[in-house]
């Protein structure tokens, strides 16, 4: 079985969020289940630039206002087809948009080239290779699937994964008239979307299966307070629609083998993490001693509830709990969380930005991961905090709910708590999770019992990259029958 699978992010070449360890570890996955796997991206100047060999499989004399070269390569173990259309693509800033974080202006025209280049490669215009599935990932693939639908690829199975419903692809009606489609697509069973054009609307619409990254999230977005105006869409292909937790890569994220580690441990023998834990305080800046350390790695966002924990913080530091902050995204909310650094010099310690590097180290070194997110698709970094002995501290929302047992006194009893709970957009429940963990971090048997426990969790994608292949194939005598 050959899989198409199209993508604006794909690690380790580009990365803003958890999208891009999806797309990069799930190929691997899927290769072990007999499921082959070529990505889709666009040619972004780091991706180019790992382009060591490449070979040219098809050329456009025209593409979204001008020349443009598909190019066959394999990066990294990665079996790769880049789109090479300087015009759109060729640019500094992130693959979204410019230095300053403004999204480019022409960005439905970027995404569009991207999705019809994907119909016509499910329709066979790269030599000796027609995929069998097309495995389209959040607004920016999306029209891969109207195009294929309006198409000569309608009869190829497709799959439209959301990562993140609040992120849609939405623009003005004006740009219809860009995108090449028959006239028939701008309708409300089309593309059109609240009188404008809809990237992800159309691709949940032309899709054959649906995909969200945990069941709970597929749950969740059938409703109107987290189906961001398409629940009603959302809940007419119900019958379509699977939740499928993410995986992560455990070989990247391994605390046997981890290099950015300043020590290395396993679940029979925490005590590397001893080490990690005073890298910590040194890097931070933050006192030395015995209390926990709480961290958190994150988009600095309303979304990823940054503003109920900057109101708990000086309640947490008065607890006896450090605070360990690593991210960017809101400029009032770094203002705020620094702020905070400053005014408990020593207890909370904050890097604005982003450190791959870093966040290994947070994870392997600090006692706990905070996630107070609002909702929450599935949520990776409390995947690696399992996987590291980083007790994971969440929101009961989306796949945060679907990953993490709390630590609640019968789980505890039973021996297979992971982490703690507490109710979204609470501050109080927040507050009160932390001073649980902290009364459970008083005993260090029960609190590395809790670490052993998440480590024990199969964190991996390999039952994921199952439910997939699965997927693929439940869609392929679908379209035999």
């Amino acid at each position: 079985m050959q899989v198409l699978s199209v993508t604006p992010e794909i690690f380790p070449l580009i990365k803003t969020g958890g999208l891009a360890d999806v797309t990069g570890a799930l190929p691997e996955a899927l290769a072990g289940l007999g499921v082959g796997t070529r990505s889709l991206v666009p040619g972004y100047p780091v991706v180019m630039s790992a382009l060591k060999k490449k070979k040219a499989v098809h050329l456009y004399t025209a593409l979204q206002g001008g020349k443009a070269a598909l190019h066959a390569a394999e990066i990294g173990g990665l079996d790769m087809l880049v789109l090479d259309a300087p015009h759109l693509f060729d640019r500094p800033g992130g693959p979204y948009g410019d230095a300053t974080g403004a999204d480019w202006q022409d960005n439905w025209r970027r995404f569009a080239a991207l999705g019809r280049v994907g119909a016509d490669i499910a329709a066979g215009v790269v030599k000796d290779y027609k995929p069998d599935i097309v495995h389209a990932h959040d607004w920016q693939s999306a029209m891969t699937l109207a195009y294929m639908r309006y198409g000569e690829a309608a009869k190829v199975p497709s799959v439209m994964t959301v990562h993140n419903l609040a992120f849609q692809g939405q623009f003005g009606a004006s740009i219809f008239a860009g995108l090449g489609l028959p006239q028939q697509a701008m309708a409300l069973d089309g593309i059109e979307y609240y009188g404008g054009v809809g990237f992800l609307k159309a691709g949940l619409q032309a899709a054959w299966a649906i995909t969200t990254v945990s069941p709970t999230y597929a749950q969740e977005i059938r409703t109107p307070a987290f189906g961001m105006g398409l629940d009603g869409l959302i809940n007419l292909r119900a019958a379509e629609l699977h939740g499928i937790v993410n995986g992560i890569d455990d070989d990247i994220w391994n605390p046997e083998t981890d290099k950015h580690l300043a020590a290395t441990y396993t679940a029979k023998s925490l005590k590397g993490r001893k080490a990690n834990k005073r890298a910590i305080e040194e890097r931070m800046t933050l006192d030395r001693d015995d209390g926990p350390i709480y961290c958190v790695v994150s988009r600095l966002t309303w979304q990823k509830g940054i503003d109920i924990l900057a109101s708990i913080i000086d309640p947490v530091v008065a607890s006896g709990a450090r605070l360990a902050i690593l991210g960017s995204g809101d400029a009032g909310l770094e203002g705020a969380l620094l702020a905070a650094a400053a005014r408990h010099r020593g207890r909370v310690g904050v890097v604005i930005g982003y450190d791959e590097g870093l966040s290994h180290q947070l994870q392997g070194g600090a006692d706990g991961i905070l996630i107070p997110s609002r909702f929450e698709p599935c949520g990776l970094t409390q995947l690696y905090g399992l996987r590291y002995g980083c007790v994971p501290i969440v929101a009961r929302t989306g796949g945060l709910a679907d990953t993490v047992i709390d630590a609640n006194e019968a789980a505890v009893a039973a021996g297979v708590a992971t982490g703690f709970q507490f109710a979204p957009e609470n501050a109080g429940d927040f507050h009160h999770a932390i001073l649980r963990a902290n009364a459970l971090y008083a005993d260090p048997a029960a609190w590395a019992s809790l670490q052993r426990q998440g480590m024990k969790a199969d964190v991996s994608w390999d039952r994921s990259a199952q439910k997939y292949a699965a997927l693929y194939r439940m869609l392929l005598s679908k379209r035999d029958a």
